[in-house]
């Protein structure tokens, strides 16, 4: 309750000022505090407050906290809006009635903040499951869809509308990325290019790409390692791994740098950068997404619009940072 936020109550006559800490959805003040706002001895208060909980008004545990207090070096007791009220009750003070008055609207203002700021971030987040939701519609229309990358989907789908429900709480968004991993060590643009020609050796050995696939258009590969290792202003631009990983992916896919297999060689940059910085599995051992989630995730990107670029890397990125299974 250190933290809590305290507004000023004042008397009518501006005799008495009275600091009035509300937490819990109701107000707290000390036994001190209520020999102040009804003017009587604290011997007083004290008496009425043990005849509520004995008469069973209120109870002790629910109706009671203790916290430190400057000036005390013990923890001082202090009680809700239902004690004071007793207490006020029992003295017949007009003091009680308008203090209640008082508390009770600054409730109700305090609540109809707090419920149109959650609504506000509700509606924010609902959105954007819409919007992924329709994208992930239109991929499953798609006729580079396979039954397996369609299983691959469906978890993806199960997976954002786990995360949307997760980050429902009150201080919480799906629109706000992951906290992440700060880091994650690129490699150079040879690097890349040197891992993708090994790939493109073992495919073409098994028939499956031809010489055009991952063949460089100009300096594209290039240029998507220089954005991912840019600062802005002194901080790197991308400054964790889920945000590299997942920038990584989305340039790769629809920025076409290679003549073929832009989607393939995206999917495969984005596991040899994960596996690069120990994040390929997770704390289980497991891999963090699996080759039909890879392959829905990829074709995912693929299909989305430009406008959606935020939805999707904030969805890997939140994927990522929850270190389980795809």
């Amino acid at each position: 309750m250190d933290n809590s936020p305290i507004k000023i109550y004042q008397t009518d006559d501006g005799q008495t000022q009275i600091d009035v800490r509300f937490e819990q959805e109701t107000v707290w003040l000390s036994q001190a505090q209520m020999v102040d706002l009804f003017g009587r001895d604290q011997s007083v208060v004290s008496r009425h407050i043990r005849n509520a909980i004995s008469d069973g008004e209120v109870n002790e545990k629910s109706n009671m906290q203790k916290m430190h207090i400057a000036n005390s070096d013990k923890p001082v007791a202090f009680y809700d809006l239902d004690v004071i009220i007793s207490v006020g009750y029992r003295i017949k003070s007009q003091q009680g009635v308008q203090f209640r008055r008082w508390a009770t609207q600054h409730l109700k203002n305090i609540l109809i903040q707090g419920y149109s700021l959650h609504q506000q971030r509700f509606e924010k987040n609902a959105q954007a499951l819409q919007q992924a939701l329709k994208l992930i519609e239109k991929t499953a229309k798609s006729p580079d869809l396979t039954l397996d990358a369609g299983r691959g989907l469906t978890e993806i789908v199960s997976r954002y509308t786990q995360t949307f429900l997760w980050l429902q709480r009150y201080d919480e968004g799906l629109l706000d990325e992951p906290k992440g991993q700060t880091g994650g060590d690129l490699p150079s643009p040879d690097e890349a290019m040197q891992a993708l020609m090994a790939l493109k050796q073992d495919l073409i050995t098994r028939n499956q790409a031809t010489d055009l696939f991952a063949r460089p258009r100009s300096d594209g590969l290039a240029g998507i390692f220089g954005n991912l290792n840019q600062s802005v202003f002194g901080e790197a631009a991308y400054p964790t791994i889920e945000s590299k990983a997942a920038h990584l992916l989305y340039f790769v896919v629809k920025n076409h740098p290679f003549s073929d297999g832009n989607k393939r060689s995206g999917a495969f940059l984005f596991v040899d950068f994960l596996n690069r910085n120990g994040r390929l599995l997770n704390q289980q051992g497991n891999p963090v997404i699996n080759d039909t989630g890879l392959a829905a995730l990829t074709l995912l990107v693929a299909e989305s619009d430009p406008a959606q670029k935020e939805t999707i890397i904030r969805l890997i990125m939140q994927m990522l940072s929850e270190d389980s299974l795809i």
